[in-house]
C-alpha cells in the first residue's frame, strides 16, 4: 500500500514538473523559391516566425498579422501569447506604398496556405488553425476567411479556419486602400476590399474585440458592431463581440489577450479531429 501511494506520488511530481518547452524558427520564407528569388521584396518581407511546443502534439496554431495600417510595422509574436499550449506565427508581409494594399492581403492568404501545409511537420493540429491580429493585422485575417477566393488560390475552403480572434479591426473597406484611389479617410466605403462586404452565414467563428467606443479610431467600435450584427443576421453560427472600456485602439490588446486565450481553448474543444 505504502509502495503504491509513493508511486502515485512520484508519478504526480513528474506531471507537475513536465512543462511544456518551446522552439523558435525564424524567417521562414512562405512563398515558393520559385517566386521568391525573383522579387527582393517578397523574399525580404514574406517570412514567417514560429513559435510552438516542441514536446506537445496537436496543438491549437494562432497566424497572428501585426499592424500598422498596411503601410509599417514588422513581423511580431505577442509576448502575451507565448507559452499557452499552442503555436504563435508571427507573418511578415509587403506594405504599401512599396505595393498596392491588395498585396498584402494576397500575403496574408499565402502565409496561411503555408501554415495549413506545414504545421503538422511540426506536431500542429491543422484543423486547429486561428488568424488574429491587431488593427490591419486583423483586418487581413478577416479579409482571408470572409472573401473565400483568396485561399482558393491554394486550394484551401476558408471554412476550414477555426476561428478568427479579430483585435480592432477595420471592417469597411481598410484606409489604406481607399487612400490609394484618393478618397479622404473620413469617407466610408463598403466594397470587395471590406470583410462587412462577405458576410455569409457559413463563416468560422468570429469573435471581434475593440477598444472603448469614444477611445477607438474613427467608427472603430461602430464598424465591428455593424459586422457583428450583419453576421447574427446571416445567422452565422457563432459570433461575438466584446468592447474593451476605458482602452484605446493601442492599449485594447493588453486588454484583450486574456480573453482570446480562453476563446481559443473554448473554440478548440469543440475541433472535431
Amino acid at each position: 500500500m505504502k509502495q503504491t501511494i509513493l508511486l502515485l506520488l512520484i508519478v504526480t511530481c513528474l506531471q507537475l514538473n513536465a512543462q511544456t518547452t518551446y522552439e523558435i524558427k525564424k524567417d521562414i520564407g512562405y512563398y515558393p523559391s520559385t517566386t521568391s528569388q525573383n522579387d527582393g521584396y517578397i523574399k525580404s518581407q514574406c517570412t514567417i516566425d514560429l513559435y510552438y511546443p516542441t514536446n506537445k502534439k496537436n496543438f491549437a496554431t494562432v497566424v497572428w498579422f501585426h499592424g500598422g495600417g498596411l503601410t509599417g510595422g514588422s513581423k511580431e509574436i505577442p509576448k502575451q501569447l507565448m507559452d499557452n499550449g499552442f503555436a504563435v506565427i508571427g507573418v511578415g508581409y509587403r506594405l504599401s506604398p512599396k505595393v498596392k494594399a491588395v498585396a498584402c492581403i494576397e500575403d496574408a492568404a499565402a502565409a496561411t496556405s503555408w501554415v495549413f501545409t506545414h504545421i503538422a511537420e511540426f506536431g500542429g493540429n491543422p484543423n486547429a488553425i486561428f488568424l488574429s491580429g491587431h488593427s490591419a493585422g486583423a483586418y487581413l485575417s478577416l479579409m482571408i476567411t470572409m472573401d473565400k477566393k483568396y485561399l482558393n488560390k491554394y486550394n484551401i475552403d476558408a471554412n476550414k479556419i477555426a476561428g478568427v480572434i479579430s483585435l480592432s479591426s477595420q471592417t469597411i473597406t481598410h484606409f489604406t486602400i481607399r487612400d490609394e484611389r484618393g478618397i479622404k479617410g473620413t469617407q466610408p466605403i463598403i466594397d470587395e476590399y471590406a470583410p462587412l462586404y462577405h458576410v455569409r452565414q457559413d463563416v468560422p467563428p468570429i469573435i471581434l474585440f475593440t477598444g472603448d467606443a469614444e477611445k477607438e479610431m474613427l467608427g472603430r467600435y461602430e464598424e465591428n458592431a455593424y459586422l457583428y450584427r450583419m453576421l447574427l443576421l446571416n445567422k452565422a453560427a457563432e459570433v461575438k463581440l466584446y468592447k474593451m472600456d476605458g482602452y484605446d485602439h493601442g492599449s485594447m490588446p493588453l486588454a484583450s489577450y486574456p480573453l482570446m486565450i480562453k476563446e481559443i481553448a473554448r473554440l478548440q474543444k469543440e475541433i472535431k479531429n
